[in-house]
């Protein structure tokens, strides 16, 4: 016993000197508590709203107050015309618009039956019913507030309109969401394991004496994935719309190119891991950590940014799948353009140009 004792001692001491061991055992446990904690919910906070007030009276005023004071809504902008509920709904800025006609105060101090229309983005379509039902029990709270002793008809009547997916249909946003994150994880998981099985081997150091400078040969690993990746993402792209009959609305020239570009920074994600561990096993299981847990969480696939808190929210922006996704419902759902999706392609551009850069210099770095 005293031997075995003793080795069980000296087993602790390997355990605790082992900091990658260590995080393993104590640091992924917590991280992924909290993302449960904090990301894993289906209730909606502060969602951007906008309203669009023909009235501009005390009653629409006093409605307006009441939704941003429930805590599920915060006002983005005000409108101006139909035409502006359009254009913030493409650029994806609200989830809900709510608009209030002109006469509506009239029509309501007189007795007669009049409307709030709640247009909600249904690209979305669990948080955009969420939405609708907070704001329609809001506004007939406000009616029973004003009437608190008698039981009046229902004079607001609450109308709702899902925007771009009216039958509320799951494909519209389960199909960008798992074409994001397949891509993602399959093109970053293929590479990270490239230079580092090169190393392995012993054959990296041959590669680097050959005739090709460093540039071309991390563009030579990625390109044979980066065509192969596109495939599969055409082929994701042909299930979604013709067996799971998902609209194409947009352009396919600029869905492709999209689909080309976030390809393109999963292979430098996963050529950046590649390049900073020693081992293929480490690779494999760096990529699917640093991918497969955010991509699901906290790019919105899943569970709305807005509910989560600040700091999930800040750390969010550093996902590149969020963007995609935006971009892919934007093309294919809304029919936008590059004019409205200029923003998230731009943040891709320079996730892009940034791993690729830390790949190279690290390469340098350590072969040096």
């Amino acid at each position: 016993m005293n031997r075995f004792t003793a080795f069980v001692k000296k087993e602790f001491f390997h355990i605790l000197r082992d900091r990658r061991t260590l995080l393993i055992l104590f640091g992924l446990p917590l991280v992924q508590v909290l993302l449960f904690g904090f990301a894993l919910t289906n209730e909606i906070k502060n969602a951007n709203i906008a309203i669009l007030d023909n009235d501009k009276s005390p009653h629409s005023q006093q409605i307006t107050n009441k939704l941003l004071a429930s805590g599920y809504f915060q006002l983005r902008k005000n409108l101006r015309s139909n035409d502006d509920i359009e254009r913030a709904f493409r650029k994806g800025t609200i989830k809900l618009a709510v608009v209030f006609p002109a006469g509506f105060t009239e029509n309501y101090e007189h007795g007669h039956s009049t409307r709030i229309q709640l247009l909600a983005d249904a690209t979305e379509q669990n948080t955009a019913i969420s939405l609708t039902n907070y704001a329609t029990a809001i506004i007939r709270d406000y009616v029973t507030d004003l009437n608190p002793n008698v039981q009046p008809p229902l004079t607001i009547d609450v109308r709702s309109r899902m925007v771009f997916n009216p039958e509320l249909k799951g494909a519209f946003v389960f199909v960008p969401g798992v074409m994001a994150m397949v891509l993602l994880l399959v093109s970053a998981l293929m590479t990270s394991v490239t230079i580092a099985r090169e190393r392995e081997t012993g054959t990296l150091e041959v590669l680097m004496v050959s005739p090709l400078s460093q540039g071309q040969i991390l563009l030579g690993k990625v390109v044979p994935y980066l065509l192969l990746s596109f495939l599969n993402g055409c082929i994701i792209i042909a299930l979604g719309v013709f067996v799971l009959k998902v609209p194409l609305n947009g352009s396919l020239l600029l869905l492709l190119s999209e689909t080309l570009l976030f390809i393109f920074l999963a292979l430098s994600i996963g050529i950046f891991i590649s390049s900073i561990v020693d081992t293929q096993l480490v690779a494999m299981f760096a990529s699917l950590m640093a991918m497969l847990l955010p991509t699901i969480f906290l790019s919105g696939f899943m569970f709305p940014i807005e509910s989560m808190p600040k700091p999930l929210q800040l750390v969010s922006n550093l996902i590149p799948a969020k963007y995609f996704i935006n971009i892919v419902k934007g093309i294919m759902i809304k029919g936008a353009g590059l004019r409205y999706l200029w923003q998230p392609t731009l943040v891709l551009v320079g996730m892009s140009v940034f791993f690729m850069g830390l790949s190279l210099r690290n390469l340098k770095t350590r072969l040096s």
